[in-house]
């Protein structure tokens, strides 16, 4: 018998990460009901100590917040609204991966039939989770994440974003943009060095202290954005742009490819054009916050 005073839990989808999501709830002690359309993956879970419900429907009527993560939005739809699966007085936490737009959406069906809704976004590796370096985003009511957030704490370091439901979607991606753009202009340098026998282990150490470094200007440089002035403390953009021409004219001439760079040297040469080159490169931010026609 469970004597847990934890708050119980329910786990629907047990793919790589929901696995990982219904272990690190057991693991806080956490009395811990799952759900799968596939039942033999809930084999292990059941074994370190789970209940697994029969339906979705079963699962739901536990009454517990119920963590929801599937393949997409429409896997979300097909299982929450089928026949028998009643959602009124469900408190359903959606860490399903999709867009602001598509979150939005679930809230406004899932509330149309009665239930909570809490949208979300896992930032983090499946072995990651259930430690701090696990960052799981949410948004929603702030009501609704304040009753579950001593139970999501067992899950890595939660944070709430506010009360549109999109922001948890925005930031995810936002963090994506991050990710790439960082291993790209790694990869980037990685592949000049080895053309002259530098390997990628040698460069990494070195690539890590400027990343480390950049982000260090982060702060200031949103000052900048937020105020709408852009001075040039460290360096002009029209500086900027002949250290990107450089880049180019390196890339080409060890045969590496300069489409990135291209890329950048574009945005920042249309920046000049508008007239902001003797601004500081977060001037860009007026490239990067308008779409292209063509």
């Amino acid at each position: 018998m469970n004597n847990s005073t934890e708050t119980p839990v329910t786990i629907i989808g047990l793919g790589l990460m929901g696995r990982a999501l219904a272990g690190a709830f057991l693991k806080a002690g956490h009395p811990t009901i799952v759900w799968n359309r596939t039942s033999s993956k809930a084999d292990q879970l059941v074994a370190e100590g789970a209940r697994l419900a029969p339906t979705i429907g079963d699962a739901l009527k536990a009454g517990s917040p119920t963590i929801i993560c599937v393949t997409d939005y429409p896997a979300l739809y097909e299982l929450l609204g089928a026949d028998g699966v009643e959602l009124d007085g469900a408190r359903l936490v959606n860490l399903t991966s999709g867009s602001s737009a598509q979150a939005r959406e679930a809230a406004r069906w899932a509330e149309q039939r009665g239930a909570r809704y809490l949208d979300g976004a896992v930032m983090a590796v499946p072995s990651a989770i259930g430690t701090a370096d696990a960052v799981i985003l949410h948004s929603g009511p702030q009501a609704d994440f304040e009753a579950h957030e001593s139970a999501l704490g067992a899950l890595g370091t939660v944070t709430y974003l506010g009360a549109d439901h999109g922001l948890a979607s925005l930031y995810d991606v936002a963090g994506l943009a991050m990710m790439w753009s960082v291993l790209n202009a790694w990869l980037q340098g990685t592949a000049m060095l080895r053309t002259v026998g530098v390997d990628a282990a040698t460069y990494a150490p070195f690539a890590r202290q400027i990343a480390a470094g950049v982000a260090e200007w982060l702060p200031g440089y949103a000052e900048q954005i937020d105020s709408g002035s852009f001075p040039a403390e460290v360096s002009a953009l029209e500086t900027d742009v002949r250290a990107m021409e450089h880049l180019i004219e390196e890339s080409e001439a060890v045969g590496v490819n300069a489409e990135l760079p291209k890329l950048l040297k574009t945005m920042a040469d249309r920046a000049i054009a508008a007239g902001h080159g003797k601004e500081q490169y977060p001037v860009l931010i007026e490239e990067f916050g308008k779409p292209r026609d063509d």
